[in-house]
């Protein structure tokens, strides 16, 4: 997942940096609005979600918004502001502005806000994800592979998508439990090893693939090119 921080407090734009970062985002931070519009313009860096603070120097966040949508950009917004009246609030939303987040704020808070609008935006209508000739149709929730549809669980897909969403990336198992059973379950449970074992074995082994590789302590990534050893 990247994401492009745009934050003319410099302290704060470090800490979101790290927080990010160790929530396993890409991040790329910039303290202006003519840098984050000029950062996030079409055929340059595709962001996931935008981050943009309100009153940023040279082009306000709020201009920066409106300004992106006038040229196309559909990337999630997600403005951070020290404004808290409904008029702001709706000036922001009516700008293109996908969700509005007061300062100050809890950083557990953004951070599941940002995961909502990155899921929602890869659940669009339209986008599939493809990692070799494995194929995860998130808006009809459908998998195939070599064109032969393969039956998930609700769980089971929601797995796979997060980890073909960041293909390349190790997920951590918090990541997994936090954003498919929003934290509802022990970490110390085996319940993720048992739905991984059910996805390998109706997407990898008929095929002889293999797609998702279990990094001891870290978590799980997918990797193109896995063939079953």
């Amino acid at each position: 997942m990247r994401i492009l921080v745009a934050e003319d407090d410099r302290r704060l734009a470090a800490v979101l940096d790290q927080a990010l970062r160790e929530d396993g985002w890409e991040v790329e931070v910039v303290h202006d609005g003519r840098s984050a519009y000029g950062r996030a313009l079409p055929g340059g860096i595709a962001y996931d979600v935008l981050l943009l603070d309100w009153m940023l120097p040279e082009l306000d966040g709020l201009t920066v918004c409106h300004r992106l949508r006038g040229v196309g950009v559909t990337t999630p917004v997600l403005m951070l502001t020290a404004r808290g009246e409904v008029r702001d609030r709706i000036d922001g939303l009516e700008a293109g502005a996908d969700d509005y987040l007061p300062k100050p704020f809890d950083l557990g808070e953004l951070l599941a806000r940002l995961r909502a609008l990155q899921r929602r935006s890869s659940y669009g209508e339209g986008v599939l994800l493809e990692v070799d000739d494995l194929v995860v149709d998130p808006g009809a929730r459908r998998v195939s592979r070599a064109g032969a549809e393969i039956e998930l669980s609700a769980r089971e897909f929601d797995i796979l998508h997060l980890l073909v969403s960041r293909v390349g990336q190790v997920v951590s198992r918090y990541t997994i439990l936090d954003e498919v059973w929003d934290g509802d379950t022990d970490l110390r449970s085996n319940v993720i090893d048992v739905h991984l074992a059910g996805i390998r074995a109706k997407i990898d082994r008929p095929f002889g693939t293999h797609t998702i590789t279990t990094m001891r302590g870290a978590g799980y990534r997918v990797d193109p090119g896995g063939r079953a050893p």
